[in-house]
């Protein structure tokens, strides 16, 4: 009984993503992007119990890599694209061109696809990311509902604006394709000259959510490429 809970533990938190990602994509297309945003969150911390208690059990297999990334294109692929599908929809229609642009979002998918595929085989990325990983794309995009719940102006005029969006969008599939080697949050070790890169975005992470909540996610995204950035230089010297 133990040996098959186990064996099936990590892959029973995978499907719990799964079904967070089909859960969203039906609020998003009700229109309900806050609960779909939530989804999304949830869907993550369900991909990272489910590797971490794949390291813990010690439990391993190729159906778990498998379903993890079909999870993924699910709930960081698909669901994110329907909700910018329906910030589209929301944004003010400028002039004919930007009313023909609403399906721009679903290249997401495509690159976020792409993106599964790549990891799936790269052998370099057993411990770091190349490109951007699409729980980070999809946490980004997850934020603007709840940006906009809160009526943050700043934000809520580039959100809601269809070449913003586009512009968005064609940056976002760059980044999650692109030879960019970007760190991950798995610590091996304790070791503070090692893991310093990772815990200053943890630190800095939680005082800017801590006091702009929501609209602090878009700059950790940042922060985090930026510290990734500076990490990997700092090896290769």
């Amino acid at each position: 009984m133990k040996r098959r809970v186990k064996k099936h533990l990590p892959n029973a938190i995978t499907c719990a993503n799964l079904f967070c990602g089909c859960v969203g994509i039906v609020f998003a297309f009700q229109d309900n992007l806050v609960v779909a945003s939530y989804c999304i969150f949830l869907a993550a911390i369900f991909d990272f119990f489910d590797g971490l208690a794949s390291r813990v059990l010690q439990s391993f297999s190729g159906i778990g890599k498998d379903l993890d990334s079909l999870a993924d294109m699910v709930s960081f692929g698909v669901l994110p694209s329907v909700i910018l599908y329906e910030l589209f929809l929301q944004a003010p229609q400028i002039d004919h061109v930007s009313s023909i642009l609403n399906f721009i979002a679903f290249l997401l998918p495509v690159f976020s696809a792409l993106r599964l595929a790549k990891f799936n085989i790269d052998t370099r990325q057993a411990e770091n990311f190349i490109g951007l990983p699409t729980p980070a794309n999809a946490i980004l995009i997850a934020s603007f509902p709840l940006i906009l719940r809160e009526h943050n102006s700043f934000f809520t005029d580039y959100i809601l604006n269809p070449y913003f969006l586009s512009c968005f969008v064609l940056i976002m599939c760059a980044l999650l394709v692109a030879e960019m080697p970007l760190m991950s949050l798995k610590f091996k070790n304790r070791d503070f000259n090692t893991n310093i890169f990772r815990y200053l975005l943890l630190l800095f992470s939680a005082i800017l959510i801590l006091f702009f909540k929501f609209a602090a996610v878009p700059v950790v995204i940042l922060m985090y490429i930026a510290l990734s950035v500076i990490q990997f230089r700092r090896i290769a010297k």
